[in-house]
């Protein structure tokens, strides 16, 4: 989801990005996809980690950089179980802490910007709105992601930086083809077999795609709305309905 949003932003001439992930050799792909390379950086970095941000700012920001908006996407998926291998704190510390070290690291940019609005876009999860087995850890996760977003919706408003959450269902990335095949695995099926069951689940009948997400993305940091903040964003084919 991250790359389609890049690549699609990386088409306007006048947008610079700067790549955020773990691994270098996935940026470098990434980037090497992007209209305008020249425009663009990236840096391998663990996102909970305020040091390493602050040592990428320091290189790739000066005093008058502005920051018109901040797709916070990064994550970790998959089960967890209570015991010495429990993936918890792995997926707390990436999903929630990671995000939240994330906005605090970039939001002085975000609050010196003369852009009318900025944004925060948060990838949370439908996985916040219902609970699934054997999924504590990312459950857990997500739904404290909408708090945040609640959170920093109403402490931001002043500054004109609206604050907003993605909720997908099934995307097609390697996160979601992981998951479908280990529960394929767990009940001695095929991958095809796994996959039509839980599109079954899904009121449309169909996975969505990344350039989806990346759309409603761009649309957010378009301003074509500025009434819009605080709020989850169910784009999940009608997996939930509130």
């Amino acid at each position: 989801m991250g790359r389609a949003t890049a690549e699609l932003l990386s088409q306007n001439k006048e947008v610079k990005l700067l790549l955020i992930g773990r691994t270098q050799s996935t940026l470098e792909e990434t980037h090497s996809m992007l209209a305008n390379p020249e425009n663009h950086t990236i840096a391998a970095i663990d996102i909970r980690n305020a040091a390493s941000w602050q040592q990428t700012i320091a290189a790739n920001f000066n005093e008058s950089t502005q920051l018109c908006g901040v797709f916070a996407n990064a994550g970790v998926g998959g089960e967890n179980h209570y015991g010495t291998e429990d993936r918890w704190d792995e997926i707390i510390s990436i999903n929630l802490t990671g995000t939240y070290v994330t906005i605090m690291e970039l939001l002085p940019y975000l609050k010196k910007a003369t852009d009318p609005f900025k944004h925060i876009v948060i990838t949370s999860s439908c996985l916040a709105r219902f609970g699934v087995p054997n999924y504590t850890g990312y459950c857990t996760a997500k739904t404290g992601l909408l708090g945040l977003t609640r959170s920093l919706s109403v402490q931001l408003a002043s500054d004109r930086i609206l604050v907003n959450a993605l909720c997908p269902g099934w995307v097609e990335t390697e996160m979601a083809k992981t998951g479908i095949q280990k529960l394929a695995d767990r009940g001695g099926e095929s991958y095809k077999v796994e996959f039509d069951k839980q599109m079954s689940y899904v009121p449309l009948g169909r996975i969505s795609q990344p350039e989806e997400i990346a759309r409603m993305v761009a649309f957010l940091f378009s301003n074509q709305q500025t009434s819009m903040t605080g709020q989850g964003i169910d784009i999940n084919n009608g997996s939930y309905m509130q």
